[in-house]
């Protein structure tokens, strides 16, 4: 087996105002596609403004959404390179 290191780079983008904050992430694989995702948080009225805890909530939101996406179209590509139904862990 030969060790060719492979890295991908997820790009987070955030847009706030003083309730909302929304962030979309986007991963470009090797094989040239794209997984684009997004999450949302919204902060409580009687919570002080804190926009890096919007954007941690937002941000993890986007990534556990691409990461159901990455898992989605794994097991499509198993599928349809095996010619049978795959059933992921989660």
């Amino acid at each position: 087996m030969t060790n060719n290191p492979v890295g991908w780079h997820v790009e987070l983008e955030f847009e706030e105002d003083s309730q909302h904050t929304r962030a979309a992430a986007l991963v470009r694989l090797p094989d040239g596609s794209e997984v684009r995702s997004r999450g949302y948080a919204s902060r409580h009225p009687a919570d002080s403004n804190q926009p890096k805890v919007g954007e941690e909530v937002a941000g993890a939101r986007a990534l556990n959404d691409m990461a159901t996406k990455l898992l989605t179209k794994a097991h499509d590509e198993i599928d349809d390179a095996s010619g049978r139904t795959s059933h992921p862990l989660a």
